[in-house]
C-alpha cells in the first residue's frame, strides 16, 4: 500500500534509527525487523478533551472512531498514603469505555484502520485488548476478528467480547502462540494487525502522559503492569513529547511491575544483561499480563533506562493483597493486574527503593468487573456479611443491631 498516514513525519525504527514513509502497515523495519514508532516534526494545542484532545501529536484519521476515551480521573489515593508514606495518585483507566486502557488505543487503531479501508482488523488477547476491539470494531462497522489462547481469558471479558459478536478463535497454547497466529494472518493480508506491534495504535495510549502533565505539576514515578510491554513504552513516548504540545516538560522515573510467573523483562533488567528470554509457560493469576515474550520489549527497557527508572516483579500473593488493599482502603475493584501496580510500589517501598514523600501514580488498568474470579477473593476477605428479615419490623430491629456493631 503506498498510502500514508498523516501527522507523523516518518516511522523511526527503535533499533537501528532507520526512518520509512509512514504507511499505515508497516510495523516492523524492513531493515533490521526492529520496532518501529511514529515521529513527529511538530505539535500544536491540546484542545477539546479525551484522546483526541492531542490530535495534533496523533496519526490524523480520516475517520474518526471514537466512544469518549481518555480524560479519566487521576485520583489522590488519601489512604493509601498515610499507609504507605508517599503521595500515592491512581489513574483510573478502569473508568474508559469498555472497562480498559485499551481503548485509548483502539480509538486510534480502528480509526487507521477504517480510514484506509480495512474491513477485517484482527488482534491475539488476554481479553482486554480483544474486548476493546470489538466495541470500536463494531462502532466503525469492520469485523473483529479475535484469536485468544484456550481457557486463558477471564469470564467477564470473554463474555464482553461474545456480547460485540466477534469472531472467536481460540489457540491451543499460551497468548504467545495466539499471537504468532495474529502476526502472519496480517503478513499474509487477511486482517489488518491491531496487536501492540502497530505503532499507530500505541500513539493512543501515550496520551496518558499528557493527561497526567495537565493534572499534577510534578510526578516522580509512574508505576505501570507490564505484560506485552507496549503501554509503559507508550506513556514514556508521551512524556518525551509533551513540550511539542505546550505541556510541562517533566519526565518521571518509568516502573514496570511484572507477576513473577511472567516476569521476563524483569528477569532480563535485573541481569543488567538486556537479553529477553521467553518464559515458554508463564503463569498468574493476572491474566491480562500472562505474557511470555513480550513483543513491545526493547521499547519497554529503553522506557526504563532511559528515564532512570526500574523493573519489579511481584508474587501473586502480593497481586492479590494489592487487590484487597484497593478495595477495603479505596472502594476501587480492579482486575488483577491492576493491582500489580500497587503491589510494585509496596514491594518498592518495602526495600526502600521509593523514599518517604515522593510523588507516585499507579496506572490502574482494567476494571474488577471483568475478572468475576477476583470479585470472589476480595469479597471473601473483605468477611462477606448477610443477614435476612422477614418483615418491616424485623428489618429494623437487624439495622438497629448492625448500627450497634458498627459503633
Amino acid at each position: 500500500m503506498d498510502e500514508v498516514v498523516d501527522g507523523p513525519s516518518a516511522l523511526r525504527c527503535v533499533a537501528c534509527g532507520s526512518n520509512y514513509p509512514s504507511s499505515p502497515s508497516l510495523f516492523t523495519c524492513p531493515r533490521c525487523g526492529g520496532l518501529l514508532e511514529p515521529v513527529y516534526s511538530s505539535g500544536g494545542t491540546p484542545r477539546g478533551r479525551g484522546v483526541w484532545r492531542y490530535r495534533d501529536l496523533l496519526p490524523r484519521a480520516r475517520r474518526i472512531v471514537t466512544m469518549g476515551e481518555g480524560s479519566t480521573p487521576l485520583v489522590k489515593l488519601e489512604n493509601l498514603s498515610r499507609m504507605l508514606g508517599v503521595e500515592v495518585y491512581g489513574k483510573l483507566e478502569f473508568l474508559n469505555p469498555t472497562g480498559s486502557f485499551k481503548d485509548r488505543g483502539m480509538t486510534v487503531g480502528v480509526s487507521v484502520a477504517a480510514s484506509f479501508g480495512y474491513r477485517i482488523v484482527a488482534a491475539a488477547s488476554t481479553g482486554n485488548t480483544a474486548a476493546s476491539m470489538a466495541a470500536y470494531a463494531r462502532r466503525a462497522g469492520v469485523e473483529p476478528v479475535i484469536l485468544i489462547p484456550k481457557g486463558g481469558i477471564a469470564s467477564g471479558k470473554l463474555s464482553q467480547i461474545q456480547a460485540l459478536g466477534a469472531w472467536i478463535l481460540e489457540v491451543e497454547g499460551t497468548f504467545d502462540d495466539s499471537l504468532e497466529a495474529a502476526r502472519t494472518a496480517a503478513v499474509k493480508g487477511l486482517a489488518y494487525s491491531l496487536n501492540s506491534i502497530n505503532p499507530y495504535r500505541l500513539e493512543g495510549q501515550k496520551t496518558i502522559a499528557f493527561e497526567i502533565l495537565e493534572d499534577l505539576d510534578s510526578v516522580d514515578y509512574v508505576v505501570v503492569p507490564v505484560g506485552n510491554a507496549g503501554n509503559i513504552s507508550a506513556i514514556w513516548k508521551g512524556f518525551k513529547e509533551a513540550s511539542l504540545l505546550g505541556l510541562p516538560s517533566i519526565k518521571p522515573r518509568m516502573v514496570g511491575v511484572q507477576a513473577e510467573g511472567a516476569s521476563p523483562l524483569y528477569k532480563a533488567w535485573a541481569s543488567r544483561s538486556g537479553a529477553v528470554e521467553r518464559v515458554r509457560n508463564p503463569s498468574t493469576i493476572a491474566s491480562a499480563i500472562r505474557i511470555g515474550n513480550p513483543v513491545n520489549a526493547a521499547k519497554a527497557l529503553r522506557a526504563v533506562e532511559e528515564s532512570g527508572g526500574l523493573m519489579a516483579s511481584v508474587s501473586d500473593g502480593e497481586i492479590l493483597k494489592s487487590l484487597r488493599i484497593l478495595a477495603e482502603h479505596e472502594g476501587m475493584l480492579v482486575e488483577p493486574a491492576s493491582a500489580t501496580s500497587l503491589a510494585g510500589l509496596i514491594r518498592l517501598r518495602s526495600e526502600g527503593v521509593i523514599r518517604d514523600g515522593r510523588r507516585v501514580v499507579l496506572i490502574l488498568t482494567g476494571h474488577g468487573l471483568k475478572d468475576p474470579k477476583a470479585l470472589e477473593f476480595i469479597a471473601k476477605g473483605a468477611g462477606f456479611r448477610r443477614t435476612s428479615a422477614n418483615t418491616t419490623e424485623e428489618a429494623l430491629l437487624k439495622l438497629e443491631e448492625i448500627a450497634a456493631h458498627s459503633v
